[in-house]
C-alpha cells in the first residue's frame, strides 16, 4: 500500500550541471561541474504548481510536461509514495540546450526530490536508472548524481522489449584540474546533432577512441599532463563540426594553442580541462564575439535537504 507524504513536507535540491563525452568517451564519460540548478518541491493540498526563474523561464511548460515534474512522478512511483499535490519551484543557472547537461540535471532534480520526500529509500543506482531513462544515455545524469567524473555504460537487452539498463561508476578527479566553458549564444538539439553522425565507423577510428578514452581516465584521476592527448576524438566531433561551426572554430583554435579543448556533450559549448588558466586575451576575445565564458570547478553530486 502506498504511503502518502504529509502536506507541508518540503525538499530542496541542488543539482550540478555536467559535461559528457570529454572528447573520446562518447556516451560513456561524464563530469560534474559547479554550475547549478536549484529546485524546491513542497507537498500541498491539491493540484500542481510550477514556477521557473533563470534559464528557461518563459520557455518551458509549467504543467505535467515539465521535465522535473515528470521525473518527480517517476521517482515517487518507484518509491511507492503519493502526494495530494505538489508545488515545484525551479531556479535555473545551467544554460539550456548548450551541452552542459540541463535536461539531465532537470531529470536528476526530479528523482532526487522524490527520493527526499520518500525518506531516501532509493539507491544511487536506482536514481541513475530513472534519470537516464529520460535521456537515453547515463553519462550526464550519472555525473550529476554521483559527482566528480563517471564512467557509464548501457546494457540493451537482446529481446527488444525490456528497457535498457543504465550503470555508472564514479571516479575522483585530480584536484588541480579546473574547467573553462566557452558557451556560444546558440542552442543545439542533442537529437539533431546526433543525426549528422555516421552509422558506421572504421576499425582504425574505433581503436583510436578506445585508447584515448583509457588515456582520459588516467588523465582525470592521476596525470593531468595527459589531458590534451586524452581529449582527442575521431568518432563524433569532426562530423558535428559542420553544424556547429563556431564550436569547431574554438575547439581547433584552443587545441592548436595547447589547451585540452573539446565539444561538451552535443554542444555548442566548448570545454577546456586544464591545470593552467586559459589566456585572458582569448577569453576577452571570445566574450567580445558574444561567447559567454565560465570558469568552473569539478563538482560533487546532487544535494538533497528535507525540511
Amino acid at each position: 500500500m502506498s504511503t502518502e507524504i504529509p502536506v507541508g513536507t518540503t525538499v530542496d535540491v541542488k543539482v550540478p550541471g555536467s559535461s559528457a563525452n570529454l572528447g573520446p568517451g562518447f556516451d560513456t564519460l561524464g563530469l560534474a561541474l559547479s554550475i547549478y540548478d536549484y529546485v524546491t518541491v513542497e507537498v500541498i493540498e491539491t493540484d500542481l504548481e510550477v514556477h521557473v526563474t533563470g534559464e528557461g523561464a518563459g520557455e518551458v511548460p509549467l504543467d505535467e510536461r515539465h521535465l522535473v515534474v515528470r521525473a518527480l512522478r517517476a521517482g515517487l512511483n518507484e518509491a511507492d509514495v503519493t502526494v495530494p499535490g505538489i508545488k515545484v519551484t525551479c531556479h535555473n543557472s545551467i544554460p539550456q540546450s548548450r551541452g552542459l547537461g540541463s535536461s539531465a540535471s532537470a531529470a536528476v532534480a526530479g528523482v532526487a526530490a522524490a527520493n527526499g520526500l520518500a525518506g531516501g529509500t532509493l539507491s544511487d543506482s536506482t536514481l541513475i536508472q530513472l534519470a537516464s531513462t529520460f535521456e537515453g544515455h547515463p553519462d550526464n545524469a550519472a555525473a550529476s548524481i554521483l559527482g566528480q567524473s563517471v564512467v557509464s555504460w548501457t546494457n540493451v537487452p537482446v529481446d527488444g522489449h525490456t528497457a535498457p539498463q543504465y550503470f555508472a561508476s564514479s571516479m575522483a578527479v585530480h584536484p588541480d584540474i579546473e574547467a573553462t566553458a566557452f558557451i556560444p549564444e546558440i542552442h543545439a538539439s542533442t537529437d539533431a546533432v546526433r543525426r549528422v553522425l555516421p552509422s558506421d565507423v572504421s576499425h582504425t577510428d574505433a581503436r583510436f577512441n578506445v585508447s584515448r578514452t583509457a588515456v582520459m581516465t588516467v588523465a582525470l584521476r592521476d596525470n593531468p599532463d595527459l589531458l590534451w592527448e586524452g581529449t582527442r576524438d575521431r568518432l563524433h566531433q569532426t562530423y558535428r563540426a559542420e553544424v556547429l561551426p563556431i564550436t569547431a572554430e574554438w575547439v581547433n583554435r584552443l587545441r592548436n594553442l595547447g589547451y585540452p579543448a573539446f565539444l561538451s556533450g552535443a554542444g555548442p559549448t566548448v570545454l577546456v580541462l586544464s591545470t593552467e588558466p586559459v589566456d585572458v586575451a582569448l577569453i576577452t576575445e571570445a566574450q567580445q564575439r558574444g561567447i559567454r565564458v565560465e570558469k568552473l570547478q569539478v563538482a560533487d553530486g546532487v544535494k538533497i535537504t528535507v525540511r
